[in-house]
């Protein structure tokens, strides 16, 4: 065999006659043990293109991404070209080498470190033989500026909150000479504002020749962004479409393998009386002012906002998490003293917060701790727990929310819509009155996605008050029977749901 060719099983590809200078994949394979990741993947993306990587949690996204990315090694026979010569990256300092960049969906930035120092971290500029740290700063801040994060280069990224973080690893991605960008979910934390001008960087660079492999569970997005789709289930290459004009029920047909008539759930109208009482509320950061709006018992009650609006801020308030400076909060008709957030829980609250795996479930920690972490005051007796309670609990969430998992199993180990469904399992055993749930399904596949809205919808029916913060406004459409929109930290109306469409909640958002 000539050293130019490259063989894929019974195929040999000459290097001479490859058809383009882009990414070119043939014959892709990766098993763990006796479990199969990707079988046999092919996947050509061209210079100045966006494809599209569709699929559920468990496709074979992050794998073939990591693969191509340098993070993992494909199995034999395999193989890729890039730029018109072999390919093979055996790290990913390889793979940027040249010129191909992978950002993760969770943001794995240095906290006690500067905005600035993240987005160049090894490779800072250098001047004199000392680092040019104002050059640094404007670089930064030029790209941040151009994502719409107006915040000094200096600030230290543990202050930020994930929205913002994720920009940051944007703005990182977009100050490396890369060619090719793997974007996982970067818009998973964003609002519309945010989106759009990530688009337009997206398709200035495509002018210029760059190209993307973009990852997303937000299907509505895709039709805007990408030039081809391409769909994985179970490991294998479903569908090559080659435009971006596809259907989302047929693109959700293609991941989930079954037919899924409708995405969001029917929803009952609410009671007729109140189950939670706002009245201006303000916060003690100025992150929002005198907001005032009611939830009635088995209400979805939406709320809206670009990035920086307050939307997270006001509910952690809601929660006893973040002090307030005015304001009450009252659930059935008692008004609450909010000294923290267990003040809030005992009163029949609970928070499902944005940030799941930070805030929401222990990672190295088993799938019945968390549960149990959630309801100590009710699984032990003189201060010791009782195993066989939270084990009997654990099994009873388990299939009642229907975890992929074992009681004892790792909750680290679990797919993003599982681990949102232990948070949502740990506060649902304490019967809440009030459910909040900032981002409840950001990073999540559809069919993980359906079946959290089908336990929204029960809460409802239940005549559980259930507040949505979601910075997809389809789904606060889809969810909610009214929608508060906020700016600035000011609430610019309440929207009853015949009301309710994208361009009345961006015309407020923007207002």
């Amino acid at each position: 065999m000539n050293s130019n060719d490259v063989a894929v099983g019974h195929n040999v590809m000459d290097a001479e006659r490859i058809p383009h200078q882009g990414l070119i994949i043939r014959g892709v394979a990766k098993s763990f043990n006796q479990n199969v990741v990707l079988d046999g993947i092919n996947l050509d993306v061209r210079p100045g293109t966006v494809v599209a990587l569709l699929g559920e949690n468990g496709a074979g996204k992050s794998t073939l991404s990591s693969i191509i990315a340098g993070a993992l090694q494909p199995d034999e026979d395999a193989c890729m070209f890039w730029s018109g010569k072999p390919y093979a990256p055996e790290s990913p300092r390889d793979a940027l080498a040249c010129g191909i960049g992978l950002i993760h969906q969770e943001t794995r930035l240095l906290p006690d470190l500067s905005i600035a120092e993240n987005v160049f971290v090894g490779r800072l500029p250098m001047k004199h033989g000392k680092v040019d740290r104002q050059q640094m700063a404007r670089r930064a801040e030029e790209q941040l500026h151009r994502l719409g994060l107006d915040v000094p280069a200096t600030r230290l990224v543990r202050t930020l909150r994930v929205a913002a973080q994720q920009q940051v690893e944007i703005a990182k991605a977009l100050t490396l000479d890369a060619r090719l960008l793997i974007l996982d979910e970067p818009t998973a934390a964003l609002g519309g504002a945010e989106t759009d001008r990530l688009f337009e960087q997206i398709s200035m660079l495509k002018a210029q020749g760059m190209s993307f492999i973009y990852i997303s569970h937000r299907l509505e997005e895709i039709a805007r962004i990408a030039d081809r789709i391409v769909v994985l289930r179970d490991g294998r290459l479903i569908a090559d479409h080659d435009s971006a004009a596809v259907p989302v029920n047929t693109l959700i047909e293609q991941m989930v393998g079954r037919n899924v008539e409708r995405l969001f759930p029917d929803f009952k109208p609410p009671r007729a009386n109140t189950m939670l009482d706002v009245k201006s509320l303000t916060s003690a950061q100025d992150d929002f002012r005198d907001i005032s709006f009611s939830v009635h018992a088995g209400e979805v009650f939406g709320i809206a906002g670009i990035v920086g609006a307050g939307r997270t801020e006001l509910v952690r308030s809601i929660a006893g998490v973040d002090a307030t400076s005015g304001g009450s909060v009252a659930v059935d008709g008692q008004t609450l003293r909010l000294d923290g957030p267990s003040d809030a829980i005992h009163a029949g609250v609970v928070l499902v917060p944005e940030d799941r795996k930070a805030h929401g479930v222990v990672l190295e920690h088993s799938i019945e701790d968390n549960f149990a972490y959630g309801n100590l005051d009710r699984f032990s007796q003189r201060g010791w727990l009782k195993p066989r309670r939270v084990r009997e609990l654990a099994n009873e969430l388990i299939e009642r929310l229907g975890v992929k998992g074992r009681p004892q199993q790792r909750a680290g180990a679990l797919s993003g819509g599982n681990q949102q469904k232990v948070v949502l399992a740990k506060w649902l055993a304490r019967d809440p009155k009030v459910v909040i749930l900032d981002e409840p399904t950001r990073g999540i596949d559809v069919g993980a996605r359906a079946a959290i809205y089908e336990v929204i919808a029960g809460l409802a029916a239940r005549g559980v008050a259930v507040v949505v913060v979601s910075s997809d406004l389809e789904e606060v459409l889809g969810l909610s029977h009214r929608v508060m929109v906020l700016a600035r930290g000011e609430c610019q109306g309440v929207l009853p749901r015949s009301e309710a469409d994208s361009v009345r909640v961006m015309e407020l958002a923007t207002a």
